[in-house]
């Protein structure tokens, strides 16, 4: 079996500021979108947008800043826009796998949904 990693990257615009790569079962799915959302939060945000951010849905103060997509066709996580942050399981070729069964991956989404918790 081949070995899986998680490849997380920093991108501002079409340029790559950060990449690194950790073995698969370093992180669960839903840490992996969280850790999204802290890199985001740190690099990008202010502390008004941040707490938007966490505020309840449909406020006054309420944003969708640190919303986490998914990719429906593969494993592949993003969240922010310039810079934005970006997780995918990658093979050791450093190339995207496909949604099988992964070890460490909890489930799959079926379609191209936002992923975020309830903030209510």
């Amino acid at each position: 079996m081949k070995k899986l990693y998680w490849r997380i990257r920093e991108q501002d615009s079409f340029e790559t500021i950060f990449e690194m790569r950790v073995d698969l079962g370093q992180f669960t799915q839903n840490q992996m979108k969280q850790l999204l959302r802290a890199l985001t939060a740190r690099a990008g945000l202010n502390e008004a947008e941040i707490i938007g951010a966490f505020a309840k849905r449909k406020t006054k103060i309420a944003n969708d800043l640190l919303l986490v997509q998914a990719d429906p066709r593969y494993p592949t996580y993003s969240c922010g826009e310039n810079p934005s942050f970006h997780a995918s399981v990658v093979d050791e070729h450093g190339q995207i796998t496909k949604f099988p069964p992964l070890d460490g991956l909890t489930s799959t989404p079926a379609t191209g949904e936002q992923i975020m918790e309830s903030r209510e």
